[in-house]
């Protein structure tokens, strides 16, 4: 199991480079200027870094009481990130259309496009991070599985 440190670690490098990647995007893709979509990426953020700690540390915790472990298999992985989406998305979505000013259908777009790169960034993230930092409980497992 993760220690609360790492667990830190984790979501503050995840929420970093996510940031970087996803703001000019989105400012570039819906035609938002850049300091709007800066702040409305901070305060994603902020909420996602929250939710990540709380998720991730619910759902090991369910893994380990389930399975003994807290491996994660590729298809497990893909569980993970779309639960972990879904929960953020319905929490985001007021906030993106109060801060940009627009409709909640226009709102729910941006954020299914968020959601859409993150859903990708979470796995790529994720299995990346449990490579280069591998959990001590899942010692001896292949790459494949961790």
């Amino acid at each position: 199991m993760r220690t609360t440190k790492d667990r830190i670690r984790q979501a503050v490098a995840f929420e970093v480079i996510g940031l970087l990647l996803s703001i000019p995007l989105a400012a570039l893709a819906f035609g938002f200027d850049l300091g709007r979509t800066g702040v409305l990426g901070v305060v994603g953020a902020t909420m996602a870094t929250v939710w990540n700690y709380v998720f991730n540390l619910a759902f090991d915790h369910s893994l380990k009481r389930i399975t003994g472990s807290t491996r994660k298999t590729v298809p497990l992985r893909f569980v993970h990130a779309i639960s972990f989406e879904l929960g953020l998305m319905l929490a985001f979505l007021p906030v993106i259309s109060w801060w940009m000013g627009i409709g909640l259908i226009e709102a729910l777009i941006v954020d299914i496009a968020f959601v859409l790169f993150y859903l990708v960034y979470a796995f790529v993230f994720t299995w990346c991070y449990d490579t280069v930092f591998p959990d001590t409980d899942n010692a001896g497992s292949s790459a494949t599985e961790s």
